[in-house]
């Protein structure tokens, strides 16, 4: 049997979304001698934020753990000209975020909830789209699209026909489809309770992908 040659293209795919859905997110945490003291001040600490976006009017479910650890805590010292370590405590990072179709209002009432606890996290604001996977698909199917549109064009160029596919290389991407354009920390933080919540229009979303398709040609 007659070996067909290959033909291999790579297609690629750009897609620009308008953001509808908006994620803010913190990092709680903090240090404590007991790693049970650090366990119970996480949960505390997440209550406090909890009950603020509650009295805010969103639901308790509404805030979503995205990452939570408690590590080990040390301190260097020296002694006697050694180099040494002791253990100080116990350090608790919990990741955090509430999602909610994109609304500044909203948005305003969240941030206030969230900087006038007696908790200073650090606050991100990102904008992304509600059905990412929908935008990851069409990403793709743009991109394959594309691999054809040169392949048929190769194909047409050299004088020879595609038959049919042999192998498609996707390696799956780890886009978010998102957009970060504030954040708050620090002095920005402090600032920022004086003042009425910023009225952001983040940029559109723009993603890109490839696909690597091979056609067996005659």
């Amino acid at each position: 049997m007659k070996d067909t040659g290959t033909v291999r293209v790579t297609g690629s795919g750009m897609i620009r979304l308008k953001p509808d859905t908006v994620r803010v997110s913190m990092t709680l945490e903090g240090v404590e001698r007991e790693y049970a003291a650090a366990i119970r001040r996480s949960a505390d600490d997440t209550e406090r934020v909890r009950d603020a976006l509650c009295a805010a009017g969103f639901a308790r479910e509404a805030l979503k753990t995205h990452n939570f650890n408690v590590q080990t805590e040390y301190e260097g010292y020296q002694t006697e000209g050694v180099y040494r370590q002791r253990l100080i405590g116990y350090r608790f990072l919990h990741a955090l975020m509430i999602e909610f179709p994109w609304d500044n209002e909203r948005l305003g009432k969240a941030l206030t909830a969230l900087m006038n606890t007696a908790l200073t996290p650090e606050l991100r604001i990102t904008y992304t789209v509600k059905d990412r996977e929908a935008a990851k698909n069409a990403l793709i199917g743009m991109a394959v699209a594309d691999a054809k549109a040169k392949a048929e064009a190769l194909a047409a160029a050299a004088g020879i026909r595609l038959k049919g596919i042999r192998h498609i290389n996707y390696a799956i991407g780890e886009d978010e489809f998102a957009v970060h354009p504030a954040m708050f920390a620090g002095a920005a933080r402090k600032a920022a309770l004086d003042c009425a919540a910023p009225e952001i229009v983040p940029e559109e979303i723009t993603a890109e992908d490839t696909v690597t398709v091979v056609w067996e040609i005659e």
